[in-house]
């Protein structure tokens, strides 16, 4: 049992091990003995922590600035332009920047990870002038949450309950042995044992999920009200219609399924095994799925009880932000080159562990690419730079300072690339150090605003800065800006953001994985993204992706002129999600795509290669 809690931590190292031992015993599948009293559906839907929201004021016009939320009245620094404040225990920071010219207050604020999250998240935060000298704005932070439900059915006189958790996909067919003994009930499985109880009058499961919280109130849900079970609520079984997306304000265009030349039958037979999938397995837990065509957004749908409001961990799709990145502070006028030695963008280390010679020769571009040679490699529990070896090290929390002392196991560069969280983390301190920018800063200013982005937050590392081997939450339509933005050579709504040079640099193929890794299929990489040529019928387009744990996908098909995006629940299981991308778009989306009727497709822009 131990190993495998410890391997549920290394799938998702941003739950810490006590509380997934916690959480396992809230149950996977389960045999009650005794009684079927406890059938049907169980939800329990927690929120950790109190984390300070509201409306932020700041009052200066006084000497003494100062800051108010959430009945807290802190003392502010003024500095030029820049306002700081920090809530009593550092339970969060204000960092603000006023535009004179405006007189408006754009900021970050930043809130403490908490039980289920990285360590700091850092969200945007705009105040306006509500009197002479005093500004307003909202905070709404990250929240800190966890459904559980167990699904509990008795066939030939036995009684198995299986759980779901949409968050983090925890739990997934476990077995275990459950005694109902009056109120008691019991959960043993591998010797292990956990003890709840159940009031039959008020129809309640309390589980001690965690020990220094209450017990998790488990309670009956219907159909109509087990939100993030089904893959909708109410559960509706009849046909799904088709429902063009609506304009809010966030910059896309939207436009139907049928102007835009997609047929509409291969989507809504994915929309229905979606709808039909059973609630009790994993294997397309797909929570979201969107479709750009031509520039206009033309299909949004959400499963799983999220919504469009509601931001979706990127995990490693986040990544590609890295080389984005670059390409921006190039068009700012950073001297930032894929030939940019590495090293030496470090200045504030003194020196370096295992020095190697071999470390003075590599570049930006084999940190994009994964080629850097270094001791790292995500798919490989004892690597010495295994992110998750790299986040829970307790005696090196620079995780800028740990990548760049690895060991070097092969020169750097060439062609092989080596999954390694770490690498693309480096390319954010090199604009870091080229712009001398606080990351989430520049994000905001560079990339986030001119995309027009939502509510979004930055995971940041231990030391404040913005950590860029993935894990951002944003909302589905915003992550889908990314590919509408590449597939457009940098523009988006008419407005250069970045340059088509990078972007065609970035979506050629300078490296592949071992296809040991990608299900046996070829799996080439640019900077910061996935290539995979995707074969529908009797056609082959090739694609470029950002891509993530648990089905976090935003895919550009350039010769159809397709950006698809989807958020996904699967965690942990690579032999499914993965197989989203390479499976379901060919089999659904790319047909659909792909019709002679759509007089708009474009001309052949598919991806370079610099390989030979």
């Amino acid at each position: 049992m131990m190993q495998l809690l410890k391997s549920l931590v290394r799938q998702n190292p941003r739950w810490s091990l006590a509380l997934v031992m916690a959480l396992h015993a809230s149950a996977m599948y389960a045999q009650v003995v005794g009684s079927d009293s406890l059938s049907g559906v169980w939800g329990a839907d927690v929120r950790f922590g109190n984390p300070v929201h509201g409306q932020l004021t700041v009052d200066g016009r006084d000497q003494a600035w100062h800051a108010s939320i959430g009945g807290f009245q802190v003392a502010a620094e003024a500095t030029g332009r820049e306002i700081r404040f920090t809530l009593p225990d550092n339970s969060a920071e204000f960092r603000g920047v006023r535009d004179t010219a405006s007189n408006v207050i754009r900021g970050e604020w930043i809130q403490q990870g908490g039980v289920i999250l990285d360590p700091q998240y850092a969200s945007p935060v705009e105040l306006r002038v509500i009197a002479p000298s005093v500004w307003r704005g909202t905070v709404v932070p990250l929240e800190q949450r966890v459904s559980v439900y167990l699904f509990i059915s008795t066939k030939d006189g036995k009684t198995t309950a299986t759980a779901s958790n949409p968050e983090g996909n925890y739990f997934r067919r476990r077995i275990y042995d459950v005694t109902l003994d009056g109120t008691r009930v019991s959960f043993q499985t591998n010797g292990q044992k956990m003890e709840g109880t159940w009031d039959e009058k008020n129809a309640t499961l309390s589980i001690p999920l965690v020990t220094w919280l209450p017990p998790f109130q488990f309670t009956h849900r219907n159909a109509d009200g087990a939100v993030g079970f089904y893959p909708r609520t109410p559960s509706d079984t009849r046909a799904w219609t088709y429902r063009e997306p609506v304009s809010d304000g966030d910059g896309w265009r939207t436009a139907s399924m049928r102007e835009e030349g997609l047929e509409q039958a291969p989507i809504a037979e994915l929309i229905r095994r979606i709808l039909t999938a059973d609630p009790t397995s994993t294997a397309l837990k797909i929570q979201s799925l969107l479709i750009a065509r031509h520039g206009h957004l033309v299909l949004e749908e959400y499963f799983y009880g999220f919504d469009e409001d509601r931001v979706h961990d990127m995990r490693s799709a986040g990544k590609t932000f890295a080389p984005v990145l670059v390409g921006l502070a190039k068009q700012q006028g950073a001297q930032l080159t894929p030939q940019t030695l590495l090293y030496p963008l470090f200045k504030q280390y003194s020196s370096f562990a295992n020095w190697d010679d071999r470390k003075a020769r590599m570049t930006l571009r084999d940190v994009m690419t994964m080629t850097a040679g270094n001791a790292c490699d995500d798919n490989n529990d004892d690597s010495l730079g295994n992110e998750d070896k790299m986040q829970s090290d307790q005696t090196q929390k620079d995780w800028y300072k740990y990548s760049l002392d690895l060991p070097m196991l092969k020169d750097p560069g060439g062609e092989d690339a080596i999954y390694c969280s770490g690498d693309l983390n480096l390319v954010g301190g090199a604009v870091a150090a080229a712009t001398h920018r606080w990351l989430p800063e520049f994000f905001d200013e560079a990339l986030a605003r001119p995309l027009q982005f939502g509510r979004y937050y930055l995971n940041l590392m231990p030391d404040g800065q913005a950590y860029m081997g993935g894990g951002a939450y944003l909302r589905p339509r915003d992550q889908l800006k990314l590919g509408q933005l590449y597939l457009d050579g940098g523009v988006w709504n008419g407005r250069r953001i970045v340059s088509k040079q990078w972007v065609d640099e970035s979506t050629s193929v300078h490296a592949h994985f071992d296809p040991k890794y990608s299900l046996g299929q070829e799996h080439l990489y640019g900077y910061g993204w996935h290539i995979n040529d995707l074969k529908a019928g009797a056609k082959t387009y090739r694609a470029f992706a950002a891509g993530g744990n648990g089905g976090q996908f935003v895919i550009v098909v350039p010769d159809l002129d397709l950006v698809v995006g989807i958020t996904g629940g699967s965690y942990g299981e690579f032999n499914q999600w993965y197989r989203w991308e390479l499976e379901l778009l060919p089999q659904f989306i790319l047909p659909a795509a792909g019709s002679a009727r759509d007089g708009h497709a474009k001309q052949n822009t598919a991806v370079s290669s610099v390989r030979p």
